[in-house]
């Protein structure tokens, strides 16, 4: 029998798995997620490991055989359901370089449902590649303790964007050019629009005046201003959903 850990051991090594997982499973892994627990964690038999699905929650588990190249888990049992996620999508435009795996990362952390990258007139990182920003978010959701993912949406156009969009959620979207008139405060709009909702972030050098005016005509657009100093993109979007989380999200439960 396995020595009975602290429970639940916080300095259990954690992995998210695509599977649904059960009290009482076997689960045998291999690959990366064996080279991991065996070659860089140095897990021995009996030792614990927590594990979560984002379907049911999170498992503690603990090594019950152990080989060169794979091993096989036994569930002890549920420590937490999955975690309810706040209503919010994040629409944001490819950036250069591997600042959109930032993003996402981020947008994991903070707790937003869904993430759809969009392809804007000026946006310049189009060479999206889903497994790798997938894997950004998962080790995000690893290391934070999250037990639910964001969902990820292909690269849309923002004309179907708009064209599809819910006629139930509001589309707050960043323009910097709304402070100098005074308007935009984004506590005085989350006030005013509750319900489910998303935030548009643009590529960097912004919207075309085009867009801007597309955005506009959208009834469920809502424009909001991020302070009097210029964002760059990365930093917009994590500023826009850090407010959100704070005005209707859940960093304020009842």
């Amino acid at each position: 029998m396995p020595a009975t850990p602290a429970y639940p051991p916080h300095s259990a090594p954690r992995l998210y798995l695509d599977v649904e997982l059960a009290d009482g499973a076997e689960i045998r892994l291999d690959g990366s997620h064996a080279h991991y627990l065996l070659k860089v964690m140095r897990i021995k038999q009996g030792d614990p490991v927590k594990l979560f699905d984002d379907r049911t929650g999170e498992y503690l588990a603990h090594v019950a055989v152990l080989g060169k190249r794979d091993l096989i888990l036994m569930i002890d049992g549920k420590t937490r359901e999955r975690e309810s996620v706040p209503d919010l999508w994040l629409c944001a435009a490819p950036i250069k370089k591997d600042r959109f795996n930032w993003i996402a990362e981020k947008a994991t952390e903070l707790g937003v449902d869904r993430i759809m990258p969009v392809q804007t007139a000026r946006t310049q990182g189009q060479a999206i590649k889903p497994e790798k920003l997938r894997a950004h978010m998962i080790e995000a959701a690893e290391q934070c303790e999250r037990t639910a993912l964001p969902s990820l949406e292909p690269l849309t156009k923002f004309t179907d964007m708009l064209e599809q969009w819910p006629a139930d959620r509001h589309l707050f979207f960043a323009d910097e050019r709304i402070h100098e008139t005074g308007e935009g405060s984004f506590r005085k709009a989350l006030v005013a629009h509750d319900g489910p909702a998303a935030i548009l972030i643009g590529p960097e050098g912004g919207f075309s005046d085009a867009e801007n005016e597309m955005i506009r005509a959208l009834p469920q657009s809502v424009p909001v201003s991020l302070g009097p100093r210029i964002l760059r993109a990365d930093t917009a979007a994590i500023a826009a959903i850090s407010l959100w989380m704070a005005g209707r999200g859940d960093w304020n439960p009842a």
